[in-house]
């Protein structure tokens, strides 16, 4: 894959994330093929269409053009539906005496300029714990699949009327417990305090988390998947979107102590100059949500990384865990079972621990403690 085509893809995933001109003549001869590749493993097809409408000097081969067009109407057509899917499921469950905040996907597809060119997922409902009790004797009848249930997690996935539904009685993830305790934090925020934020999905009020809760989960869900299997551009889009649709309206102080809190500062930095380098993001302020060079090297890393995993890992081999030097003298160090290592280190790939070792550490010794 030649450096110039990733360039040529980077500037036309800005061009369609901020709506602007681009000229990709200075690259010389692209190979259009390998673009859409990079489109299609990163999750950003939509994003690279628009791109396209903004190009003014390079034609694209019909052939190829023809395609892109076919999955933004796919993708146009299944976002519908799965709005439509949305809003009538929610109606049911409210009929039902039951609440519930839509995370992530369709309500974070509403920060771009065109919410039907971003690929969607699955459907998350966060719920308090009796709501998530509740939300389980009325789906599971519905559903035509269901997962087993990870009940300390309490995570509950199934499969109704085709689309992939999941509930969460809670955020939290396999990350240290400080990010975990901020996460509660959130919870009680949103059913305990009632700091919620709500979209108009044609006529049907959707719940979702606060501005501030919402990026800071968005964040930490990415990094999350960044160390299981890994993160695609798609999840970094949707970040950098989040935050600059409400850049006016948001209490970025707010943000900066839960992240500092959560000890990720670094982290946010890093994946924030990426977010500049390569995607074009713009400094929100002059503190917090802003490129800080000293985090460009990591940056690269990082970005050199996400193009090879895939989004959500998917080009990623999982193969090599039992194979590093590093587990067993750290299991060693424990006084642990290399087998129970293995098993809890899972969480933490070597090749994404990295870019933070520290993660390991502290995610290790919580798993072992059963924190």
């Amino acid at each position: 894959m030649g450096r110039k085509n990733t360039e040529a893809f980077f500037e036309l995933v800005q061009a369609g994330l901020w709506e602007k001109e681009v000229q990709l003549s200075s690259y010389g001869k692209l190979v259009f093929g390998e673009i859409y590749r990079l489109a299609s493993e990163q999750s950003v097809i939509g994003l690279v269409a628009a791109g396209l409408e903004y190009m003014t000097d390079v034609k694209v081969p019909q052939t190829l053009a023809l395609n892109i067009a076919g999955e933004v109407l796919q993708l146009e057509q299944r976002n519908n539906a799965m709005n439509q899917f949305v809003a009538c499921l929610v109606a049911d469950m409210r009929k039902a005496g039951i609440y519930t905040l839509l995370v992530k996907g369709q309500v974070v597809a509403q920060c771009y300029e065109k919410p039907l060119w971003r690929a969607c997922g699955d459907v998350d409902f966060f719920l308090s714990e009796e709501n998530y009790a509740k939300a389980k004797a009325f789906l599971i009848p519905l559903a035509s699949e269901v997962e087993t249930e990870y009940v300390g997690a309490k995570h509950q996935g199934m499969t109704i009327d085709g689309w992939v539904v999941e509930l969460h009685g809670s955020l939290r993830v396999g990350l240290p417990n400080r990010i975990n305790r901020e996460l509660d934090g959130i919870y009680t925020d949103a059913f305990n305090i009632g700091s919620v934020r709500s979209w108009d999905n044609n006529g049907t009020q959707i719940f979702t988390l606060s501005k501030e809760n919402d990026i800071v989960y968005v964040f930490v869900h990415f990094f999350n998947h960044f160390y299981k299997e890994g993160v695609g551009l798609r999840q970094i889009c949707d970040w950098c979107r989040l935050m600059w649709t409400y850049r006016n309206e948001i209490d970025v102080k707010k943000i900066e102590e839960r992240i500092k809190r959560m000890g990720l500062v670094n982290e946010w930095k890093a994946f924030y100059a990426l977010a500049s380098k390569y995607l074009g993001m713009s400094d929100i302020d002059s503190g917090f949500m802003c490129h800080d060079s000293r985090f460009d090297k990591k940056a690269d890393k990082i970005m050199e990384f996400v193009l090879l995993s895939g989004n959500m890992g998917h080009n990623r081999d999982m193969s090599h865990f039992s194979k590093q030097p590093y587990l067993i003298r750290k299991c060693v160090s424990m006084g642990r079972r290399f087998s129970d290592l293995i098993n809890h280190a899972r969480i933490f790939p070597m090749d994404s621990l990295r870019f933070f070792p520290r993660i390991m550490f502290n995610g290790v010794r919580s798993a072992i403690r059963g924190e």
